[in-house]
């Protein structure tokens, strides 16, 4: 039991540990969207799914509704501090149509939330509380961890990884591993069955990814080289033209 104890608190430290990367991992990619002003073709969905899920794991994780489970709140508190910053920077440098999407699904994250939590506190109490908190927190879990399936559809349409940032994928791999054992060696499946959907859905990203990488950009650049082909060939026929221009001047004098 003892051996247990400890290897489900070393995971939860690793979890704990990951689950931070996974937080900070698209620094990279909101450090694009503010330097070019444009969310480009990067989806919002995502960061606004994964707030929730740090709101209602973090409610889930609380020692008035979850004994044991503090790991799980210190870090989904922190993930909803950081994934507020990453919605609201990309609200501001979203397309207009974008932008009213994604601000809507913000208010309706906030509204779920708010929900769930007066039902558990004024409704509910002991093992039922935490059976409606553990299943909503489930729920947007699984939801979060699928939500870049969309990009997933992307990656496959256009045989390009630009969109889906490896090191997003790789800590969305490494967290859903340590919560899944985290969960297991707790016996919580409230914590275990939505972060081993998660790990496998990590999977299916690195081997995508590890598929098209070497595509990246590949779009761009052949667009950069039809580009520059077509001004060389231009200025070879202006040049050309020039010439003959000079030719049939100096025959008429």
């Amino acid at each position: 039991m003892g051996v247990v104890h400890t290897l489900h608190f070393v995971f939860g430290i690793f979890g704990n540990a990951t689950a931070l990367f996974l937080f900070l991992a698209p620094i990279i990619t909101f450090k694009r969207v503010i330097q070019n002003r444009s969310t480009e073709q990067f989806s919002g969905l995502p960061y606004v799914m994964t707030l929730l899920n740090c709101l209602l794991s973090a409610w889930y994780g609380l020692p008035f509704v979850s004994p044991n489970n503090l790991l799980v709140s210190t870090i989904n508190g922190t993930g909803a501090v950081i994934e507020t910053i990453y919605v609201l920077i990309f609200i501001a440098f979203a397309p207009s149509k974008e932008k009213k999407k994604i601000s809507a699904l913000l208010l309706l994250v906030l509204t779920v939330f708010a929900a769930v939590a007066l039902v558990s506190m004024l409704a509910l109490h002991g093992s039922k509380r935490k059976l409606f908190c553990g299943i909503a927190a489930t729920i947007f879990s699984i939801i979060m961890y699928g939500s870049p399936l969309s990009i997933i559809r992307l990656v496959i349409k256009t045989k390009s990884v630009e969109f889906m940032p490896f090191f997003l994928s790789l800590f969305v791999f490494l967290c859903g591993a340590s919560w899944f054992a985290f969960g297991l060696l707790g016996k919580d499946p409230f914590v275990a069955i939505p972060n081993g959907f998660g790990f496998g859905l990590g999977t299916v990203q690195l081997i995508l990814y590890a598929i098209y990488c070497e595509k990246k950009g590949f779009t761009k650049k052949s667009t950069f080289n039809e580009s520059l082909t077509t001004g060389n060939v231009k200025s070879h026929q202006e040049e050309k033209q020039s010439s003959n221009n000079n030719k049939s001047k100096l025959e008429q004098v």
